[in-house]
């Protein structure tokens, strides 16, 4: 876009940290999220998060500086940090147990979605004479946030929450509403009650794994206290090796190159030899396209093929990409013209590289850190392991374009030694959670915390009724002379 470069002048860190600003502000949103989600309401968060994410959008919408634009996306990173937690934490929470894990492979498939959709409207918009080519892209972001902010109202509470906070009425109402059963089915409906009561045993257990670790500390009980320890139970013996492991995910995932070749896919051609917008951007948005449908038979497959196959897989064909695409822009980058057959090889092992990383470290990212920790701690796991993701894409925003200044092969050949990493940790530090129980997680990483927390569900359970619940409504009726 034309008008934007001739209108700014930007420099690398310039480029960068506008780049790298809402990386920043959604790591902000993310951390922030979850205490006003559970304050409040999943619903008011949401419409607060979509506002936000609406302000920051209209501020760079009608940018007329960098500094308007840098301090925009800040504030729309803001809302998308809090929206990547919330949205997936409302989903779960309203989700029937059978469909829960489809609709969560469908929110990184509309993810993917909106990266294509993004790069095909600065496609279409390019050419458009005057500020209007880049200011419809961003003005088009308010959209779907305004979409999503108004039809949050008309969502039903999270049962979950009400549950949470003592609201059990409520929460049979709301739950009732979500299942499309009536008010003279809420009694009768045995699924129904079961699924209220795995509600309430799922709360209670929260609440007894952190009173009993915090109570080890100080038998004075505050919201803060609780809090504090339930974050530093993460780093405890017996959950320090599965922290460890969410977090390192994310930091691959992140360092693997992906969100440079989103962020910077037109520099990122252009340094391989490709002229011209046109070229460019149909480039960038091509590693989009090979993405979102890398995206597809990762979803079939993931679950029989395994996580640590795909993992070591991914890492070894992207650091293979990243090495030859370093090595073809270090001997040829001089004279691209007359060496196409290399500029098209290079191309040829972007594409490769995408979509070795769409049916491995994408979706593996985001799957990986809610199963190596045990119930009564994947909130905190998982949650810490998002501020990894956005931390890490936070300096990849930042850093990609002052590497990309230094040295284009030099840039490739970091992702590429970042990937050899990936791939020795996923052989030697990952464990196969695929169709594996706590138990045998358990065992995995020698540690009892799994099974401690299905003891205390079992007697959670027994106390509650749900077993004599079960019991009562698979009981064949009485029969009759």
């Amino acid at each position: 876009m034309k008008d934007f470069v001739q209108r700014w002048h930007l420099s690398a860190w310039e480029t960068g940290l506008m780049t790298a600003a809402l990386e920043l502000g959604s790591l902000l949103g993310a951390l922030t999220a979850g205490t006003l989600a559970d304050k409040y309401s999943r619903r008011q968060s949401i419409f607060t998060a979509c506002a936000v994410f609406c302000l920051g959008s209209a501020l760079q919408f009608g940018a007329q500086s960098p500094n308007h634009l840098i301090i925009g996306r800040g504030i729309g990173g803001l809302g998308v940090g809090a929206l990547s937690m919330l949205s997936p934490l409302y989903m779960a929470e309203i989700s029937p147990p059978e469909v829960r894990g489809s609709l969560m492979a469908l929110e990184q498939f509309a993810i993917v979605l909106g990266a294509v959709l993004g790069f095909w409207t600065g496609f279409f918009t390019r050419n458009i004479p005057g500020s209007a080519c880049w200011r419809i892209p961003l003005g088009l972001q308010l959209i779907p946030g305004l979409l999503l902010g108004l039809g949050c109202m008309a969502l039903p509470p999270s049962p979950r929450l009400l549950v949470q906070q003592g609201r059990t009425e409520e929460a049979l109402r709301s739950l009732a509403k979500l299942r499309l059963r009536s008010r003279s089915e809420i009694e009768s409906d045995p699924l129904l009650q079961i699924e209220l009561l795995e509600m309430q045993i799922e709360a209670a257990l929260i609440e007894q794994t952190a009173t009993a670790d915090s109570s080890a500390q100080s038998n004075k009980q505050g919201t803060l206290h609780a809090e504090w320890h339930a974050w530093q139970r993460l780093f405890t013996p017996k959950l320090r090796k599965r922290t460890l492991i969410g977090v390192t995910m994310m930091f691959f995932q992140q360092w693997s190159g992906i969100n440079a070749l989103l962020y910077y896919g037109p520099t990122l051609m252009r340094s391989l030899g490709l002229q011209g917008d046109a070229a460019t951007l149909m480039s960038a948005g091509g590693v989009g396209i090979v993405q979102f449908l890398a995206v597809l038979p990762a979803i079939a497959f993931i679950d029989r093929l395994g996580r640590r196959p795909l993992l070591r897989g991914g890492s070894l064909v992207m650091a293979l990409s990243h090495l030859l695409i370093a090595s073809l822009v270090w001997t040829y980058s001089i004279d691209w013209p007359s060496h196409a057959l290399a500029a098209r090889v290079a191309l040829m092992c972007v594409y490769i590289f995408t979509a070795a990383y769409g049916i491995s470290y994408g979706p593996i990212g985001w799957i990986l850190p809610s199963e190596v920790f045990p119930l009564s701690a994947r909130s905190k796991g998982v949650a810490l392991s998002t501020a990894s993701n956005w931390m890490n894409n936070f300096l990849i925003g930042l850093l990609t374009p002052v590497f990309m200044e230094c040295s284009a092969s030099a840039t490739f050949l970091i992702f590429a030694i970042a990937c050899s990493l990936g791939y020795v940790w996923s052989t030697c530090a990952v464990p196969e959670t695929a169709n594996v129980s706590l138990e045998e997680v358990d065992a995995v990483f020698g540690s009892s915390a799994g099974r401690e927390d299905l003891a205390l569900k079992h007697q959670i359970e027994t106390d509650l009724g749900l077993h004599d619940l079960i019991q009562r409504w698979t009981q064949p009726p009485p029969e009759t002379a």
